[in-house]
């Protein structure tokens, strides 16, 4: 049975909750209004998503275990986007793992991905190819023949339409059933022809170290951080992490932690009780000691004073569901 969902957000914490086949932080970089439309369509084994985000961004993503993922743009005119610090262009397909990694963009980023069982892309490589993707956990980026993947794009902004004019019509067993084949071999075609973009030695022990240094941060999420604690828990020297979070981040890595640790008091203050918690604790808590220093910070990040976030009720997102009925029944919360 096929299902969409297409969710408008004005908060990036929103986007984890729904994005259950990957792990997934999202920090805004800059001031403004965040405005997220996020698009799933899910067929009988294959789950296509379309992202539409409208603020810089710096973001990690793993993918859970059981399923194999590819991401690329979808548009050809974007801003740019950025995986474990190397450019993403147009015709580009970034090949998701599980391994924690960072992305990067620019305001306006236009973002499709599609994902598989790991047992079906196998039994589809093999019917297709004669046999399986051998290579696919090692490549990190491919660029696949310009018309197959252009084929690719043309059927998944057919699919992402259909969810948001006439979802019905996904419920007509041949047109799902074409359309899923048709993905699925182009998906295979573009993964078993698409030539790796290799990165160098330097590139792969940057991408060790950023690995090491957001599972730290994840480890501790609770108590202030300092540099030379980090350095010495991962193996890296200063310069070196530096350099691995400006390529990655594309800022240092005092400047991410200031960042991450802002939108985390934010999330919290969204979601806590203003009769049981104040300002304060919040902020304490998350490491932060000078609060006028902070409060004037935040003000210019999120546009309002920490105390107004508190007492803003939580925004609900905007859900428009196909078969409303269904959500039980084909574990659409579990996608």
């Amino acid at each position: 049975m096929a299902w969409s969902r297409v969710f408008d957000f004005s908060d990036p914490a929103q986007c984890k909750a729904v994005i259950r086949s990957a792990d997934l932080e999202l920090f805004p970089t800059a001031k403004g209004s965040f405005h997220a439309e996020i698009a799933q369509i899910g067929m009988n084994r294959l789950l296509l998503q379309r992202f539409r985000m409208s603020l810089p961004q710096v973001n990690t993503v793993a993918v859970k275990p059981g399923r194999r993922s590819i991401g690329f743009l979808t548009e050809p005119d974007v801003s740019p986007f950025l995986h474990c610090g190397l450019e993403v262009l147009p015709g580009d397909i970034v090949v998701n793992r599980s391994d924690v990694v960072h992305q990067r963009s620019d305001a306006n980023l236009h973002y499709g991905t599609m994902s598989l069982p790991i047992d079906d892309l196998d039994a589809a490589a093999e019917a297709i190819l004669g046999r399986e993707l051998l290579e696919m956990p090692r490549k990190r980026t491919i660029r696949p023949n310009s018309a197959i993947m252009l084929r690719l794009l043309k059927l998944h902004k057919s699919v992402g339409q259909l969810a948001h004019d006439t979802p019905d019509v996904l419920d007509i067993p041949e047109v799902r059933r074409t359309l899923e084949n048709e993905l699925i071999h182009v998906m295979v075609r573009c993964l078993a022809e698409g030539a790796s973009l290799d990165t160098t030695t330097g590139v792969r022990r940057h991408d060790a170290i950023m690995a090491r240094f957001e599972e730290f941060l994840e480890a501790n999420p609770d108590r202030p951080l300092y540099l030379t604690e980090i350095c010495a828990a991962i193996g890296a020297a200063e310069r070196t992490l530096r350099a691995s979070c400006e390529e990655h981040l594309g800022m240092g890595p005092i400047r991410y932690l200031t960042l991450r640790r802002m939108h985390l008091v934010r999330r919290t203050l969204l979601h806590s009780d203003p009769s049981k918690v104040t300002v304060t604790q919040v902020v304490t808590d998350h490491g932060f000691w000078e609060l006028g220093r902070f409060s004037v910070a935040y003000r210019m990040l999120f546009g309002e004073s920490p105390s107004c976030t508190l007492r803003r009720p939580a925004e609900q997102p905007n859900i428009h569901l196909n078969r409303p009925s269904s959500l039980t029944a084909t574990g659409l919360w579990a996608a």
